[in-house]
């Protein structure tokens, strides 16, 4: 069975003033459900236990001459046990090919971390019908060899939903992730294990009826991570689904 994960991903937002809404959700985070957030690196060391914590993108070095990137071990070192890769945002703002984020899933592996690889299309893929090869050619070229349920999270994310408060139908969201799971079995001994998580505008109102889908596992999270009142009542969604 699948592990329930509420991952939040606070993107460049929160200073200091921020840990007390980490704090807030800790205390109130579900049993059964892995609740993880992925706040600023500045952050990472200072977030509150009861909570997992991850990255939201490394180097694929372990070290070396990179100003201004941070590698997976030193994620690790500031108590990261998860990090994410092949953000949407990353591609586009960064530049990141598939190659590129193998090579990041590779370096999060090395480190001893969990892998949580982004996938997803764009409206215009949508609309001409290539949703499920897109997401096929990604998660080939986006994961090396070696995938498990231990070291590896999907997240599909259609880069349409994400930060515009659309979100795909519920019918949309069980294709895709009947498909991928579909096509994680048929790839890896351990594709009936993977946690499958959506995200793209998820908040509680629509929660309850995203994770009532068969391989939908989780959600992650965006802008209604950052405040407990926003993401509690999700992770409780997922915890009684």
């Amino acid at each position: 069975m699948p592990q329930k994960i509420a991952a939040g991903n606070w993107k460049m937002n929160g200073t200091r003033a921020a840990l007390d809404e980490a704090r807030a959700t800790a205390a109130g985070a579900p049993d059964g459900v892995l609740t993880l957030i992925c706040p600023p690196a500045t952050l990472l060391p200072l977030m509150p236990a009861g909570l997992a914590k991850g990255g939201q993108a490394c180097h694929p070095a372990a070290s070396g001459a990179h100003t201004g990137d941070i590698a997976a071990p030193m994620l690790a070192d500031a108590g990261a046990t998860h990090c994410l890769a092949g953000h949407s945002e990353r591609r586009q703002d960064h530049g990141e090919t598939d190659a590129d984020v193998a090579a990041q899933v590779s370096a999060i592996w090395s480190a001893g971390l969990t892998a949580i690889l982004c996938i997803g299309e764009t409206l215009a893929e949508r609309e001409a019908g290539r949703t499920l090869d897109v997401l096929f050619s990604q998660l080939e070229g986006s994961l090396p060899e070696g995938a498990t349920a231990a070291n590896t999270v999907i997240a599909y994310e259609p880069v349409w939903a994400i930060g515009t408060g659309k979100v795909a139908s519920p019918e949309q969201v069980d294709e895709v992730h009947d498909a991928l799971r579909g096509r994680l079995i048929d790839k890896l001994a351990e594709g009936g294990e993977i946690a499958l998580l959506y995200g793209g505008s998820v908040k509680a109102g629509n929660a309850a009826e995203l994770f009532a889908l068969e391989n939908v596992n989780g959600g992650l999270v965006g802008g209604a991570s950052l405040t407990a009142d926003d993401f509690l009542p999700i992770a409780r969604a997922l915890a009684e689904s």
